[in-house]
């Protein structure tokens, strides 16, 4: 962090960005690519994608001699399986981001991951619900969306913290994380927010200049067993306002859910997961300056150019008031049609 910064400028994070498009696919009374009109939604909103990553149609591998070999060398051959895609809007305004919606509207955009989740989860092994937020994290539009992945496998992530946390579990009797977040909050320089049922902090392997972790203070193996206590949207508001406010720029990042496999395997026993969200913001010094992976990070270890205790600190001074609203409560009469961008490097 103490060397000139004469890398890559990225070019301004977020123009203006108009309420409602009739030509933006996401909005409430568009037409989509396959031709369906969007219904005038007025909360959440869950449709298969148009657009479909995982295909379910996808050829399996077809060199048997090497997927022989490979057998029996330990190697993992995907084969056949099968998916669905789904996409989520969370509010009909194409002018906010979650830290811009109230509360309450947030709360009702984590009931629907519960209940996709509890749908989804009642065929497939492994939902992944996942937003990319920003240009920068490849998002093509600016409407408040996530993803939902229906997987028949369980993804590489998945199967690695499915032997970690399998193998803590047997070895010390309790969950991996639920240990790891009391050890935190005794230690408190890593903290970035509490409340009765959450911590928010940046855990000590973070890559990421900014990446935390969200983690239930209860034992919670998925998202559909929180309860209406739990679900409670402040602590997920206030660390994206910090967010916002660490640059004052609609701040980029790739976000995700992981909670114990469901599918046929549901009623087994998975009490060594425990629910958790990962938060992967790429922003290092500026709105304009972002961490790059590359080089020795991509061939060797990633470093970090601040200390997970730094990044904490950083975080939790910030205030919990969005840059944009001043002394205003953040409800939807508040919101601002557009965010400015930061200071430049």
């Amino acid at each position: 962090m103490k060397r000139p910064w004469q890398g890559q400028v990225e070019p301004p994070l977020l123009t203006t960005v108009p309420r409602h498009d009739p030509h933006n696919p996401l909005c409430p009374g568009a037409t989509r690519a396959n031709g369906e009109v969007n219904p005038h939604y007025e909360g959440t909103f869950l449709f298969d994608n148009d657009f479909p990553a995982l295909q379910p149609d996808a050829p399996s591998p077809g060199n048997l001699d090497l997927a022989a070999v490979g057998e029996k060398r330990g190697w993992t051959l995907l084969g056949d399986f099968c998916c669905r895609d789904k996409v989520m809007c969370f509010h009909p305004w194409s002018d906010v981001t979650l830290p811009l919606m109230s509360v309450p509207e947030i709360r009702a955009v984590i009931d629907a991951w519960a209940s996709v989740t509890e749908e989804l989860g009642a065929q497939y092994p492994w939902v992944q619900i996942f937003e990319n937020k920003g240009a920068m994290m490849g998002c093509s539009n600016p409407h408040p969306h996530c993803q939902v992945w229906a997987s028949s496998f369980l993804p590489d992530v998945a199967q690695r913290e499915e032997r970690s946390q399998r193998a803590y579990q047997s070895q010390h009797g309790e969950p991996l994380l639920m240990e790891y977040g009391r050890q935190e909050l005794l230690r408190k320089d890593r903290l970035v927010l509490t409340s009765e049922h959450w911590l928010v902090l940046v855990p000590f392997w973070a890559v990421w200049p900014f990446q935390t972790l969200l983690l239930p203070r209860r034992h919670v193996r998925r998202l559909p067993e929180l309860t209406p206590a739990e679900r409670d949207a402040s602590i997920m508001k206030k660390l994206l306002t910090k967010y916002d406010n660490l640059f004052e720029t609609s701040f980029p990042y790739s976000m995700g859910w992981h909670g114990a496999p469901m599918g046929s395997e549901a009623g087994a026993n998975w009490d060594h997961w425990q629910l958790h969200a990962h938060y992967y913001p790429p922003l290092l010094r500026s709105a304009t300056v972002r961490k790059f992976m590359v080089g020795y990070e991509m061939l060797a270890q990633a470093q970090r150019d601040l200390t997970p205790e730094q990044a904490a600190e950083r975080l939790r001074a910030l205030p919990e008031v969005h840059y944009c609203l001043g002394q205003k409560d953040g409800d939807s009469s508040h919101r601002l049609t557009t965010l400015t961008t930061g200071p430049s490097a």
